[in-house]
């Protein structure tokens, strides 16, 4: 593991810097920032509010927040040799296996356009799971990289994308002489976990490192419950989204480099690449959460466990009181999925007789319960590691909800969701995933060119200038250079139109209309 001054460009790494005293014990970023903050500053500097006391930031958050809101390039901070940023990074290297880590304050987002920007340093086309996070797609935006798709398996009954298989990988590599890397998810929105290792072993087999999306999997690997991190399963680069299940505060992430086969040559090509798209005014406050995180998860073990723990409450009791299922029961059917993440608590409310998009709004709306995604069959509810939530609460408000969706004359069931079957849907009336349309121009072609906005039944046929993906989760549904289908304007349109469906990337809530290639 080696470390280098996050802001200064260097030939090559610098030495590791010493462990501090109390290693993982220590939080040495966040100790600096907050011994900082005691002490009696004149501030004539930017973050603007000064740390005033009778500001209303302090009004309203209290003015320790903005006692510790400081901008970078500190002494005794992040300016100078062996920084207490420096140390803090060079922990977060130790406690997830890495060679070298980068803290984001852009989210895991900016972690996928950075490992998108290096990639055309090692070939000219990104084999990549087609159900990837949109954050990729805007990653060959900026890189230009030409994409072959490895088609992820989809679940039928719940309408969601699960992973690929080692063997669809192979099949991609050995159609793309020019490959640059693999990028792949792991663990998915619904917690499945692929098999990281045997996808690994291809990509290196053919000659090309393996970048994996992790931003569900910050928490991997700190618990005997949990399942191993990516890079020890031989991954060569992988995004965390840290703020998610591990802790930190949001936007808060991190980059990992593994000590694997592509390290030197992938080390400086991160490293600058992180220059470009990284805040020159990163939040202290987001960075120290990120080395009090690192710090909780490395310590309290105990913690996690009970997590995991309450999670597996959830679970046994949704099983016994039998109105809904638990979807990563059905795992096991899906060849990609070798393990699920327990604090994930994927729920098919359709089985229970009601749209996961409604279960969620009436969560929200009458039991002040909130959950992370919903779709036309499900809800997925998280724990973060060490958070141990009144679980009872969930399962009696989960349970309360109205059942059975009864169709009336009008095509609306009970809960006042569109019940009508065409051809998106299945026979039960659930939405189903659309096919991707051709792809006929690269990422970056497509949203470079000349555009018109038009109707969106005018766009069919025709070809996307945007990314558009049902969020969350947010994996794309329509990618820049692919051909817009009917199918996928009546799927966007659904989950637009469903409570607190949103598209990320369209024009107008109701995507009614659309940008495509002139």
């Amino acid at each position: 593991m080696r470390t280098t001054d996050h802001r200064t460009p260097s030939p090559s790494p610098s030495p590791t810097p010493a462990p501090p005293d109390g290693g993982q014990l220590c939080a040495p970023y966040a100790e600096a920032v907050l011994r900082h903050a005691g002490r009696d500053w004149l501030r004539l500097n930017v973050p603007g509010h000064a740390a005033a006391p009778a500001s209303d930031l302090a009004g309203l958050f209290g003015s320790r927040i903005t006692a510790l809101d400081f901008p970078p390039l500190l002494d005794g901070i992040d300016l100078g040799p062996d920084t207490p940023l420096d140390r803090a990074l060079a922990l977060a290297a130790e406690a997830w296996g890495a060679r070298r880590t980068w803290f984001l304050t852009n989210g895991a987002s900016q972690g996928n356009q950075i490992a998108s920007m290096v990639a055309p340093a090692l070939g000219r086309t990104l084999v990549v799971q087609r159900s990837v996070h949109s954050s990729v797609i805007d990653g060959l935006v900026l890189s230009g990289l030409d994409a072959v798709f490895v088609q992820p398996s989809v679940d039928p009954e719940q309408g969601i994308a699960h992973g690929v298989t080692a063997a669809d990988v192979a099949a991609a590599l050995e159609r793309t002489p020019d490959a640059a890397a693999v990028y792949i998810v792991s663990p998915s929105y619904f917690g499945a976990v692929a098999d990281v290792r045997a996808i690994a072993d291809t990509a290196h087999a053919a000659g090309v490192p393996l970048i994996v999306d992790e931003a569900w999997g910050s928490h991997f690997g700190f618990h005997p419950g949990l399942p191993s991190n990516a890079l020890s399963a031989g991954a060569d680069l992988a995004t965390s989204s840290t703020h998610k299940l591990a802790g930190s505060l949001t936007q808060s992430a991190m980059l990992h480099l593994a000590e694997g086969p592509f390290a030197d040559l992938l080390e400086p090509l991160v490293d600058r690449a992180f220059r470009l798209v990284q805040s020159t005014s990163a939040s202290a406050l987001l960075t120290a959460s990120l080395d009090l995180a690192r710090r909780s998860l490395v310590t309290d073990a105990d913690a996690t466990g009970s997590s995991v723990e309450a999670a597996d409450r959830v679970r046994a009791a949704v099983r016994a009181l039998g109105r809904f299922r638990v979807v990563s029961d059905g795992f096991r059917a899906f060849p990609d999925i070798v393990g699920a993440d327990p604090l994930r608590i994927a729920i098919d409310t359709r089985a229970g007789g009601i749209t996961g998009h409604e279960a969620r709004r009436r969560l929200f709306r009458d039991h002040q319960v909130m959950v992370e995604v919903a779709t036309d069959a499900a809800i997925v509810a998280v724990i973060g590691a060490g958070s141990v939530p009144d679980t009872d609460r969930f399962v009696e408000a989960l349970h309360t909800l109205p059942s059975p969706l009864r169709t009336d004359s009008t095509g609306t069931d009970s809960t006042g969701t569109d019940a009508h079957t065409d051809t998106d849907t299945d026979t039960a009336g659930m939405l189903r995933l659309p096919a991707p349309g051709a792809t006929k121009l690269t990422a970056r072609e497509a949203f470079l060119s000349p555009a018109v906005v038009v109707a969106a039944e005018e766009a069919v046929g025709r070809i996307s200038a945007d990314t558009l993906a049902a969020y969350p989760p947010g994996i794309p549904n329509v990618l820049p250079g692919e051909v817009i289908t009917a199918e996928a304007v009546r799927f966007l349109q659904r989950t637009a139109a469903a409570p607190n469906g949103h598209v990320r990337g369209a024009l107008d809530p109701g995507v009614t209309r659309l940008r495509v290639v002139a």
